[in-house]
């Protein structure tokens, strides 16, 4: 019998109309993309169904965004699929502002509070470096020593640090524009398969992201948060995180701090999960669950035709 994980995207994984078929096939899900409006004060609804790409690609927007699409989904499932969840799915994850989404998924916090919490970590992350001093880069093909060895080489006299461990020698480097430049050149001269500055808007976990963690620490202190129903698999941790004080702990480290989506992967394949469902837009981290361990079973849910593939296949 299968031993089910349900992990949720992030950055990178949207596009305009994601989630549109959704909403007008089922009143659960357009449920959530109003509840989501509501909580922000504005039809983000419109920005992610009809665009345009530049202001869904603002980090403000993108991240309560594919929070909204990753729990449409899941409501469809729950409330007109008839999945329960804590009987079939073991664990959840989430990478970087997917965490949210999990969380939610989890009933740690409801669909409105994490609407606010990203819009809230989106405008802190976008304020906290000025525009142009900051930046990342994908390096493939890469050890995490080399990537380490890369940061120390290239961040020296600026801020250079490993940001996401993807797995299957995906790694991204983040920190200062000239640092990002640098590691670039040094990463082709150490014969790294590829190494390629990501279209990012500001440096994404690292250190040059601590007035942002400042301000989410504050924003989590007055947020009300229960224990999940299924436990999380924290980004900066790659470990189990139910009590709410933790959560609060890893969230806030979590802007500053490494996502360890290798890890927290082979955590979950430790625990016994031998199929990972993602949940929302895209297809980003199956792939990059495959990468990490070819011999688990992967799918992708974000149309009503995934959907109902899902529920035939409980």
């Amino acid at each position: 019998m299968a031993v089910y994980a349900f992990i949720f995207p992030g950055q990178g994984s949207q596009s305009v109309g994601m989630g549109a078929d959704l909403a007008a096939a089922f009143p659960a899900a357009r449920a959530v993309f109003e509840e989501v409006d509501d909580a922000l004060g504005e039809k983000l609804s419109k920005t992610i169904f009809e665009g345009p790409m530049e202001a869904l690609t603002s980090t403000e927007n993108t991240q309560p965004a594919l929070m909204a699409v990753s729990m449409a989904v899941l409501r469809v499932l729950e409330e007109q699929g008839g999945l329960d969840l804590a009987g079939k799915v073991t664990l959840l994850a989430g990478h970087s502002l997917g965490e949210y989404a999990a969380l939610a998924a989890g009933r740690a916090f409801g669909v409105a509070q994490a609407a606010r919490l990203l819009r809230t970590r989106g405008l802190a992350m976008q304020k906290a470096v000025p525009a142009g001093e900051g930046s990342m880069a994908a390096l493939i093909g890469a050890t995490l020593a080399q990537a380490q060895e890369i940061c120390e080489k290239a961040g020296e006299g600026g801020v250079l640090e490993i940001a996401n461990d993807n797995g299957g020698g995906q790694i991204v480097i983040s920190g200062t524009m000239a640092a990002i430049d640098a590691a670039i050149i040094l990463a082709k001269e150490m014969g790294i398969k590829r190494a390629v500055k990501l279209p990012v808007s500001a440096p994404f976990h690292c250190s040059l992201m601590r007035p942002a963690e400042d301000v989410m620490a504050n924003a989590l202190a007055t947020t009300e948060i229960a224990t999940p129903i299924i436990p999380v698999i924290a980004n900066v941790t790659a470990e189990k995180v139910t009590a709410p004080d933790a959560i609060r702990q890893a969230l806030t480290q979590q802007v500053t701090g490494r996502v360890r989506w290798r890890e927290s992967i082979e955590a979950m394949t430790g625990m016994g999960v031998d199929t990972f469902v993602e949940i929302g837009a895209g297809k980003v981290l199956s792939g990059l669950v495959r990468r990490i361990d070819p011999e688990v079973s992967t799918s992708s849910v974000g149309t009503p035709a995934d959907i109902e593939a899902l529920l035939k296949s409980f």
